[in-house]
């Protein structure tokens, strides 16, 4: 066990095969993500290193955002996609004063790593797992805002950081940070955030993250969707105005063309079992066919979970989903976010 999983159980973590599964109390702690602040290990996440003279013009070339227009301790989210436009991965970027920093879930990153190694060709771009030298923390909940402001001095405005003894705290949006500390100096960080937050397992971690709309591929779903089906564009993920990268023609004639047929969703399942990325989900308008596919799913704050699913816009809309096979355990649609920005863009036009 390394010294920093050692300091996390001396301080309540219980530990599983991929690192701390919990603090004991997996109902308290959800409690705590939805009403106060958490603070969560993010190890599950790998952090790699895009560096040298040309890694701006490489990652802005490769990437569904404008990376080249990113100013230093700026954030964004980013994705990877195929020749065909569809997602590799997604992920936090930030610009550091060295270069960039990708977060991404741990089991996909080293293929990520190496495919993208394949077309740096001659470019002074250097790609590294830095995970060992850099600690990765999430601060989420209605009260971290305020506790960050306490220790860094403010709270920085939504995809822009703040620096303070050599840790960087990274704002996603009002409640949600992901911190990045010299492993050396995690443990006396985890300790002043701890006063003032409940310790939490990754599962409190991904229920926000489903709150808020983020999309995050794993391993099962690489390659399922194109930017938009899983609502990328609408957190910031995609820029329809720069240049050429893997798949953007296709990006592109899907938002302009007006042929997304699949969306992404918000739904709750009352039940067991939890669903799994990749699942797939029915629909009694599509028989037997799956309408869509589970994104990320995490148990919810009093019981049963909550998931992101891409599906047919036509079974969002009905409301019939289920999970795993047509009679399966079902789905209730809470929130579907690509309607409410339609709503926002017709309103702000011009009459």
């Amino acid at each position: 066990m390394s010294s920093w999983f050692s300091f996390l159980a001396s301080r309540g973590a219980r530990m599983d095969a991929s690192g701390v599964a919990d603090f004991g109390d997996p109902a308290a702690e959800l409690a705590a993500a939805r009403d106060r602040a958490i603070l969560v290990d993010l190890s599950h996440n790998a952090l790699l290193a895009v560096t040298g003279d040309d890694a701006a013009a490489f990652l802005h070339a490769q990437l569904t955002n404008d990376v080249q227009s990113l100013p230093p301790g700026a954030a964004q989210w980013n994705g990877w996609c195929s020749a065909k436009g569809r997602l590799l991965a997604t992920f936090m970027l930030l610009r550091a004063a060295d270069g960039f920093r990708l977060m991404l879930p741990a089991e996909i990153a080293p293929a990520v790593a190496k495919r993208l190694a394949m077309f740096v060709l001659r470019s002074k771009v250097k790609i590294a797992d830095v995970g060992e030298d850099t600690t990765r923390l999430a601060f989420a909940g209605k009260t971290a805002g305020v506790i960050v402001a306490r220790h860094w001095g403010f709270t920085p405005d939504p995809m822009r950081s703040v620096e303070k003894d050599g840790a960087t705290c990274i704002a996603l949006d009002a409640e949600r940070f992901v911190i990045l500390a010299p492993t050396d100096r995690a443990p006396a960080l985890w300790a002043i955030l701890a006063e003032n937050a409940t310790p939490a397992g990754p599962d409190a971690w991904s229920w926000s993250l489903i709150q808020a709309g983020i999309p995050v591929v794993t391993a099962a779903t690489q390659e399922a969707f194109v930017p938009q089906m899983a609502n990328f564009e609408l957190v910031g993920g995609v820029s329809f105005r720069k240049g050429c990268y893997p798949g953007q023609e296709i990006v592109a004639r899907t938002q302009y063309r007006g042929i997304l047929k699949r969306r992404m969703a918000r739904v709750h399942a009352a039940g067991e079992p939890r669903p799994a990325p990749g699942e797939s989900v029915y629909s009694g308008a599509f028989g037997e066919q799956a309408a869509g596919a589970i994104v990320n799913a995490a148990p919810a704050p009093g019981g049963g979970y909550d998931a992101l699913v891409v599906a047919q816009l036509e079974a969002l809309a009905s409301g019939d989903l289920h999970l795993g096979a047509p009679t399966g355990p079902a789905l209730e649609v809470r929130e579907r976010p690509y309607e409410q920005a339609a709503a926002e863009q017709a309103s702000s036009m011009p009459r």
